[in-house]
């Protein structure tokens, strides 16, 4: 494996807890500098890859290298090279803002005149200037979020593992923190987040979806929304949104229906023959359609398209 390119490299990585395959042979190669997203519900096994990455966990089977370093072989050294925030927070309540970061120092050894300027940056990064004499407990949610990121990079990490570091965190403090992460990126950090904020994916470069122990879908957003070959997603606008629902969602080819808005937002698998059956089973009950057209699909409507697929396969 080659650590020149890639900040995280997976060939065929698989964790097992008994009989359960928590990651199911996935492989992925990040670049350097890039914001990776690895999005799934809770328990798809993103955190159990990603405490692999950082060393805590060791594989099954397969192989990967952080920074260039063998996880398996190397967990110290990697330690040393990544910064870890988990959506715990792992922060000391009964602890000022500037001890917890003193603290923190200590640990990533981080002293001396360096210690006073990464202080200071992370200070400044996390907007935090003006509370470090608080009190820890006494922060909202965003404001420790800041904190435990500026903790996770005290020591300039080359590569950073954010697991579900938003969980729990209001919209706006999550807009601000990835904000943080963009910030972070453009000065060469390679970021490695995991969530199951759909919404979320829209901040990344590249994405991974997570299901089950597997990646079933991996590019950019922009690639996974256009690359729905086999589901069509269009918006029907019509009279009466619930009765049109229940017109329309047994038909053939319709896969998903869910109210967006004013109208509806229709999963299908075939856009001539759906879109003829709908205006017949809806003229049949005398509703009136104002529009029925094709429209770009959200991430969570992707993400939802590609389960579903992932269980007919199951079934």
């Amino acid at each position: 494996m080659n650590g020149n390119q890639w900040g995280v490299e997976i060939y065929d990585l698989v964790k097992t807890f008994g009989s359960f395959v928590a990651v199911d042979h996935v492989s992925l190669q990040v670049p350097k500098g890039e914001i990776f997203g690895f999005l799934g519900p809770n328990g798809a096994g993103k955190s159990t890859t990603i405490r692999m990455l950082c060393g805590l966990l060791t594989p099954t089977s397969g192989k990967a290298s952080v920074n260039g370093l063998d996880v398996a072989t190397q967990p110290e050294a990697i330690r040393e090279n990544i910064g870890y925030m988990s959506q715990k927070f792992s922060l000391y309540d009964d602890l000022t803002v500037e001890e917890n970061i003193d603290f923190f120092a200590g640990m990533y050894g981080v002293r001396g005149e360096k210690l006073q300027q990464r202080k200071q940056y992370v200070l400044e990064m996390a907007n935090l200037t003006d509370r470090r004499d608080a009190m820890t407990r006494t922060l909202s949610g965003g404001w420790k979020q800041r904190l435990a990121l500026g903790c996770a990079i005290l020591h300039d990490p080359p590569i950073l593992f954010l697991d579900e570091p938003t969980s729990g965190v209001d919209p706006i403090a999550r807009g601000a923190f990835w904000g943080l992460i963009h910030d972070l990126s453009q000065t060469g950090h390679t970021i490695f987040v995991s969530t199951h904020y759909m919404d979320e994916a829209e901040y990344c470069h590249r994405i991974a979806l997570m299901y089950r122990g597997k990646v079933i879908a991996l590019g950019t957003p922009s690639e996974l929304k256009h690359g729905l070959d086999t589901h069509f997603l269009m918006n029907l606008d019509a009279a009466d949104p619930l009765e049109t629902m229940r017109a329309i969602e047994k038909l053939p080819g319709i896969l998903d229906v869910a109210i967006f808005g004013r109208g509806l937002h229709v999963m299908v698998d075939n856009m001539e023959t759906s879109s003829a059956a709908m205006r017949q089973a809806l003229a049949a009950r005398n509703i009136a359609v104002n529009s029925l057209e094709r429209i770009t699909p959200s991430m969570e409507d992707v993400f939802v398209a590609l389960i579903e697929a992932e269980e007919r396969k199951v079934a």
